[in-house]
């Protein structure tokens, strides 16, 4: 079986938990470099795993011939740059999401990789979750009919300091995976409208700096199903992803919050342990992605989520963010301006 050569961009948070992962736990694939433009970041994670090379440039990583592909794991400003460089370099690509921040970054990207005939694989891990693919599976195969109404939401289970997040990321960065857990249950309708509210209701302090923290959004689509997406950066009982879709014929339910379906009695009451960080809920979701990722390169095989599901998702977040500066319904047609 061929190894599959790899350079990781980005040693932060998720950064290091990708290259763990492929260093530990994605049999046939070997990390070989890592690049992070702070210093002594690469180096610090490339000595944990025992990888000999580290970069500060990524560029000058994506010119190693000994790799055959990369994982990106960058500020989401620098994606779109990140893919067409990796691309043009003659590497297969697996990007973190959002793959871009406007369209026009979307287009290079996708462009980028079909012309060098190379894989553009985004994060969007729910479509790797077994119970999320269930779900698309059974709604898929006509199990609960035609979907009427569908529900998809995430809450994280704390909100630290908010300086540093980058206006609009309630949309760009958090929904954006609802909005391709949406797309992906709802398969084959295309979305038309969003109206979507926004507000800073866990830090109202921060709302004049651009912070919004808790969002609710409504999407229409061409089948006739109408579906809801909400967000809230600090949910005080753990990570809570789920989605839901209801039919003609029945409903799936996919998601949750427990560590285990233990449920503890005692005289302080009912209770569950909960998960309160995502790679932990998401963990074998996120091994599979990237096992996926890998199998695709060897197999020079289409991946499981490409660049243009990716744009599909992006669409509507702008549109989103159209939609809470006017206070009106926006068609998805109309939101290809950005912020």
């Amino acid at each position: 079986m061929k190894e599959i050569r790899i350079g990781l961009v980005g040693a932060g948070r998720m950064g290091s938990f990708h290259g763990r992962t492929i260093a530990r736990k994605i049999h046939g694939a070997k990390l070989n470099a890592i690049a992070d433009p702070v210093s002594g970041a690469a180096e610090r994670l490339a000595k944990e795993l025992g990888v000999s090379k580290a970069y500060t440039d990524p560029k000058e990583m994506f010119q190693d011939p000994h790799i055959d592909a990369v994982v990106i794991a960058a500020p989401a400003h620098s994606h779109a740059d990140l893919i067409v460089a990796a691309a043009n370099a003659g590497k297969a690509v697996f990007c973190e999401k959002p793959m871009a921040i406007t369209l026009e970054e979307a287009d290079k990207a996708i462009l980028a990789a079909q012309n060098a005939n190379v894989p553009l694989q985004v994060g969007f891990n729910r479509r790797f979750a077994s119970d999320f693919r269930a779900a698309h599976n059974d709604i898929v195969e006509g199990r609960i009919g035609t979907p009427q109404l569908l529900r998809s939401l995430t809450r994280d289970p704390g909100l630290g300091d908010p300086t540093p997040i980058p206006e609009w990321t309630i949309f760009l960065e958090t929904l954006i995976h609802d909005f391709d857990t949406l797309l992906y249950l709802n398969s084959g309708a295309e979305p038309i409208e969003v109206y979507a509210v926004a507000d800073a209701l866990v830090r109202p302090d921060f709302k004049d700096k651009g912070l919004l923290d808790t969002a609710v959004v409504n999407i229409r689509f061409d089948n006739g199903a109408i579906a809801t997406a909400e967000a809230n950066f600090q949910a005080v009982y753990g990570y809570d992803v789920r989605g839901e879709v209801f039919g003609s014929a029945g409903m799936v339910m996919a998601g949750g919050v427990q560590q285990t379906n233990m449920i503890r009695y005692t005289s302080e009451g009912i209770s569950r342990d909960t998960y309160r960080r995502d790679t932990e809920l998401l963990h074998d979701a996120y091994v599979a992605e990237l096992t996926s990722f890998v199998e695709c390169v060897r197999n020079d095989s289409t991946p499981y989520v490409t660049g243009n599901d990716a744009r599909r998702a992006l669409s509507i977040a702008l549109a989103c963010i159209t939609s809470v500066k006017t206070n009106t319904p926006v068609k998805i047609k109309e939101s290809v301006q950005l912020i």
